[in-house]
């Protein structure tokens, strides 16, 4: 009973430290995309998409597309403005465990296991911002994709960065039907390279 015990308050405790740091981190992210308008954009582009792949008159649709791509430039420079503010915090702030699931404080014990999530936002904000500028010509609906994976590859660094990948991944899948995998596939080449190169090899898709 004794050894019962011991195990059951080593889960508790783990449990509520766990809960801590996933709620720092919360707080953390929040504070910073709190002064943003980003998720609202991400929404106003999401359903937009949608709107705009249902319109069967080729003017409206065009008229959607150009009021789009004034939403896409918004999201990029509030985005890069989130990433300004968010790289000037301390790395120990920011480090993200390359662990599958959530450990308490994992980031601090491993620190050899761990990414900088300020990098990794620099990244997204460089493929959110080529994504809105479409400097390569994409037809809309190619480069509507293309955002989309860009922006949802960011979500899911941020709920990697308030949770886990774990966890991040399988919200990924139960809202937008996305495996973690097909995500990585479906963003720009230069942000695929940079992403699986700062996370680590391992953590790429299998046939990177």
């Amino acid at each position: 009973m004794e050894i019962l015990t011991l195990v059951t308050l080593i889960v508790i405790g783990a449990y509520i430290l766990r809960a801590r740091d996933q709620s720092r981190r919360i707080a953390l992210l929040g504070s910073h995309l709190g002064k943003y308008q980003i998720e609202r954009l991400m929404e106003s582009l999401t359903e937009g998409y949608l709107r705009c792949l249902g319109e069967d008159d080729p003017e409206r649709r065009a008229q959607i597309w150009r009021l789009l791509n004034t939403t896409e430039e918004a999201l990029a420079t509030q985005f890069n403005s989130f990433v300004a503010d968010f790289s000037r915090l301390a790395e120990a702030d920011t480090r993200v465990s390359r662990l599958a699931v959530a450990v308490p404080y994992a980031d601090r014990l491993f620190p050899a296991l761990t990414f900088d999530a300020r990098r990794v936002f620099a990244i997204h904000a460089q493929g959110i911002d080529s994504a809105a500028k479409n400097s390569l010509g994409r037809p809309p609906k190619s480069n509507a994709f293309l955002m989309s994976a860009e922006l949802f590859l960011m979500q899911h660094t941020c709920h990697w960065f308030c949770r886990s990948k774990t966890v991040a991944s399988a919200r990924m899948l139960a809202r937008h039907k996305t495996s973690y995998a097909q995500l990585i596939d479906a963003v720009a080449p230069e942000t695929r390279r940079a992403y699986c190169a700062l996370i680590g090899a391992h953590d790429a898709p299998s046939r990177m």
